[in-house]
């Protein structure tokens, strides 16, 4: 690629949020950006509110907020509010769009990438959309028959989208995430773990899940009388009552409690099997660390996607998954059968690893480069 003659500064908008799994990889997007075109001007569009409005700004990125949320799955009074909202983020990412004339603007999903592309549409501006999961929301599906390109982390999305568009690149991760080789005895001792038991990690993402928790809860103790050591990510909400179990508990001192893992690579290089919800990256930095998982999706997502994501590696016969209705009672057991059963945690191993994706940010970075119409310089082509 040489753009170098009358290039002009490359603008891009990267629109999303909501959850960790939307906010690092558009993290992640955008330093792939900074490395190919390093002047490049990136403007992050979330929801007021929401994690991104904290995480973007602690990468170094700028980020503008709209006033927008999700349609709740219970019956609520903010159900009714939501119209109103969307038509005033709508407004408000219209304005963005035209003040800031962006050369392509990037949807990760979220409560304002919708928005943000619809209005990127209406001014005719090159739109990438990256899609995480294996069965995409309704917004992305609406959105696809206007974008240029589409990006996709498994195979057989034209079911969704039309073929031409695609491009299967993986999902964006966290490098420092996934860098744990040679890692393990130095994050034993980041969680002061000792003795010679398997390490369970269990996670439910940024956010926490309450399900996993409680089926934490019910099965510690039996789970550690086999001898198995224990990292137990609870978020916010259900991290004193976590404590509190842990304090009754004979074998306490082989579980650790923590309320959120600021060094997930220590978590990974510690565990010999993962406990997670089936979020489209949490899946996707699975695969690529090669970790045997028992993933419990969360039934409290659009259009059940986790479950659709689990499936995906199941049907491979590269993860376990237990439904969320079943997780209180089967959790236990499921755990313990497999973290001793060394020749299925190798098949699973080798099965994940074909199901991973590297350097998806700089794939994607690229494809969105290639959408850009007007003229500019690339740094550095990776």
């Amino acid at each position: 690629m040489n753009k170098e003659k009358q290039h002009s500064t490359l603008k891009v908008i990267i629109a999303g949020g909501g959850t960790g799994g939307h906010v690092f990889p558009a993290i992640a997007i955008a330093t792939a950006l900074k490395k190919k075109v390093f002047d490049a001007r990136i403007l992050f569009v979330g929801a007021k509110g929401r994690m991104e409005m904290r995480k973007v700004p602690e990468a170094g990125f700028h980020i503008i907020g709209l006033d927008i949320a999700g349609l709740q799955r219970r019956l609520t009074w903010k159900n009714i509010l939501l119209p109103w909202k969307l038509l005033k983020s709508i407004r408000g990412a219209k304005k963005i769009v035209r003040r800031f004339r962006p050369d392509v603007v990037i949807g990760v999903g979220g409560y304002a990438s919708g928005p943000l592309l619809w209005a990127a549409a209406k001014e005719h501006i090159p739109m990438l959309i990256q899609e995480q999961n294996s069965y995409p929301g309704l917004t992305n599906r609406l959105l696809g028959k206007k974008a240029d390109k589409i990006c996709v982390a498994y195979e057989n999305m034209d079911k969704y989208f039309p073929k031409q568009k695609l491009y299967i690149t993986g999902n964006p991760i966290r490098e420092e995430v996934v860098n744990i080789e040679g890692k393990h005895q130095e994050a034993l001792d980041y969680f002061k773990l000792t003795g010679n038991g398997p390490v369970l990690l269990v996670t439910g993402g940024s956010l926490g899940a309450r399900t996993i928790n409680e089926s934490m809860a019910r099965h510690l103790e039996e789970i550690l009388e086999q001898g198995i050591r224990v990292i137990w990510q609870t978020g916010r909400l259900y991290f004193k009552e976590a404590t509190r179990i842990q304090q009754q508990l004979k074998n306490r001192k082989n579980v650790v409690v923590m309320q959120f893992i600021n060094r997930m690579d220590y978590a990974y290089a510690a565990a010999d099997l993962v406990v997670s919800r089936a979020g489209a990256i949490a899946v996707s930095e699975l695969c690529v660390i090669r970790k045997p998982a028992i993933l419990i999706p969360s039934p409290n997502v659009a259009e059940d996607h986790q479950t659709k994501n689990a499936m995906a590696l199941v049907n491979q016969h590269a993860a376990l998954m237990i439904r969320d209705a079943d997780a209180r009672s089967r959790l236990g057991d499921e755990v313990t059968a497999l973290i001793f059963d060394q020749d299925k945690m190798h098949r699973l191993k080798e099965k994940m690893a074909a199901l991973s994706y590297r350097n998806a940010a700089g794939v994607i970075a690229g494809v969105a480069l290639s959408i850009v119409k007007t003229n500019y310089k690339v740094v550095n082509e990776q």
